[in-house]
């Protein structure tokens, strides 16, 4: 792991208004800004810029990759991001933190996955790279999912699934597996978290995805310990923060260890029920002016 520890110095950045804590935020971005690849809730940028401008601190905390945040979503303005679950921290353009899979660990992946014909992305800090049988398996899966809404009367063709098969991803063999940062695996089988979770052990952090597959499983894979909230625990102390007057807002199972860590934690309306348990408030969807309302209510902007 890299650890760097630049002065954090901010020119232009208001102080909390006199009786105001300043508080550091942390956002997921699918499900919690972004919703199904490319929609942002109006309010949701004027929150966010509001929060800055009174002095509150905002980042990003996503499994995505660095390179592959939404357009939409990086001209909102950060203080910086967590990115790849975890992998890497930044603070404005320094980095903070860069913890790639260990080599062994990498091999250890890769073995266990191909061995199981798993098909999987690798992400690292600058692209997303995807097995030879993952573009078939997400062309299969988004068109099942076209023809299920259809038969509802519910066609959205801007689902995130149907974007991912779409999308053109150059293939593993590209990727430099020395500075692999996680994988995301989408099987045709419903217990493909399970399985890989028995078959790697206890150094990997298995954890259930969010893409809407009908009928097989899908989820991340980060080596332990490699977390949004060990990251947020690193950004604080770096930033001489107290956890306290940190606000997580999530809505999937890589959003708990950030809801453990930070003194106020916050589920969209959207979110996995079993993440709702675990908030100390649930706001509106992520359509629904979710993270404006959340903002209101903690008293941000």
């Amino acid at each position: 792991m890299t650890t760097r520890t630049p002065p954090s110095t901010r020119t232009g950045k208001a102080a909390p208004s006199s009786g105001n804590r300043r508080r550091i935020i942390f956002l997921d971005v699918d499900g919690t800004i972004l919703e199904h690849g490319q929609h942002i809730a109006p309010r949701t940028g004027d929150a966010i810029r509001a929060a800055r401008a009174a002095g509150h601190l905002v980042y990003l905390s996503t499994g995505r990759a660095a390179s592959d945040i939404h357009p939409l979503v990086a001209e909102i303005g950060f203080d910086g991001a967590i990115t790849n679950s975890g992998a890497l921290v930044t603070d404005g353009d320094a980095v903070i933190v860069d913890r790639p899979l260990s080599p062994a660990a990498t091999e250890r992946l890769l073995t266990v996955l191909r061995g199981r014909g798993i098909p999987f992305f690798l992400q690292t800090h600058e692209g997303v790279f995807a097995s030879d049988d993952m573009s078939e398996l997400m062309r299969v899966y988004a068109q099942a999912l076209r023809e299920r809404d259809a038969a509802a009367g519910d066609v959205r063709p801007e689902d995130s699934l149907a974007g991912l098969a779409n999308r053109a991803f150059p293939p593993v063999e590209e990727a430099d597996l020395a500075h692999v940062a996680k994988a995301v695996f989408v099987a045709d089988r419903p217990d493909g978290v399970e399985v890989l979770r028995t078959d790697l052990g206890d150094g990997f952090l298995v954890v259930p995805g969010s893409m809407p597959l009908p009928g097989g499983s899908n989820g991340e894979i980060n080596e332990q310990g490699t977390t949004k909230g060990s990251a947020i625990e690193l950004l604080l102390d770096h930033l001489g923060l107290d956890a306290a007057d940190a606000i997580a807002v999530g809505d999937s199972w890589n959003d708990v260890e950030m809801f453990q860590v930070c003194g106020v934690s916050v589920a969209m309306g959207n979110a996995q029920p079993e993440l709702k348990t675990l908030a100390d408030f649930v706001t509106t969807d992520v359509l629904d002016d979710g993270i404006w309302n959340a903002f209101e209510r903690l008293g941000l902007h």
